[in-house]
C-alpha cells in the first residue's frame, strides 16, 4: 500500500503492489522502501535461480516485545491519544505478531508455498479499526472518524486466503487490539 489505481471492484490480494510513483510524489518513504526491497529480492531470486517465498504482513500489533515501538504500535498509541489521521491511502490489515511469526514458519515448512502471501486477519477500513478501539476502550478519547476511510476498498475476511489455505487461523482484530493496548498500558507507553 498505497495502491490508489487498484480496481475498486477487486479485493486486494498478492497481485496488488504499492504504487511506487504515487509514494514518491507523496513522500511515503516507508512503503516505498519496503516495495523496492521486495522487488529487488524478486529480481535477485530470478537472476540466481532461487526459490523465494514472501510474507507481506499488514499492521503488526500485539504485546510489546522490544524496547522501541514499531510503526504500527506508534499509530495505535497516537490514536489512543486522540490523533485524527485517517490514513486515507491505506487499508487496515491488522495482524498479531504471533501470526506473522507463524506465517513465516508455515511458508518455510510447506513446499507448496510459492510467491507472495498477504498476512492480515482481514481487509477493512481504518475507520473500522478506530471504531473497534473506541468500543473496547471508551476511557480513551478516540476521535470519531468516518467508517469509510478508504473509498472503493472491498472489505474481506479472507484477504490472506493463501496463508489460510496453508492452515493459518488468524487471531481476530478484537484480540489483537486487546493484547496491544494492555501491553502498552502495562509497560507504561500509555496510561
Amino acid at each position: 500500500m498505497p495502491s490508489p489505481n487498484w480496481p475498486a471492484d477487486v479485493i486486494k490480494n498478492e497481485d496488488c503492489w504499492t504504487d511506487v510513483e504515487y509514494c514518491k510524489q507523496n513522500s511515503l518513504w516507508y512503503p516505498l522502501s519496503k516495495t523496492l526491497a521486495e522487488k529487488a529480492a524478486w529480481e535477485f531470486s530470478k537472476e540466481k535461480g532461487l526459490d523465494v517465498v514472501v510474507v507481506n504482513p499488514g499492521t503488526v500489533m500485539g504485546p510489546v516485545i522490544s524496547p522501541v515501538l514499531n510503526g504500527s504500535m506508534v499509530m495505535l498509541v497516537r490514536l489512543l491519544q486522540g490523533c485524527t489521521e485517517t490514513y486515507q491511502d491505506f487499508f487496515m490489515g491488522s495482524v498479531h505478531f504471533k501470526d506473522v511469526a507463524l506465517a513465516h514458519i508455515i511458508v518455510y515448512e510447506n513446499p507448496s508455498a510459492t510467491g507472495r502471501h498477504m498476512c492480515v486477519e482481514a481487509i477493512s477500513y481504518y475507520g473500522d479499526f478506530v471504531a473497534k478501539v473506541a468500543e473496547l476502550y471508551p476511557e480513551y478519547k478516540i476521535p470519531r472518524l468516518p467508517k469509510d476511510t478508504r473509498p472503493g476498498l472491498l472489505r474481506t475476511k479472507n484477504g490472506a486466503k493463501k496463508l489460510m489455505d496453508l492452515g493459518l487461523e488468524f487471531i481476530p482484530m478484537e484480540q489483537i487490539i486487546k493484547d496491544a493496548v494492555e501491553s502498552l498500558k502495562s509497560q507504561g507507553f500509555i496510561s
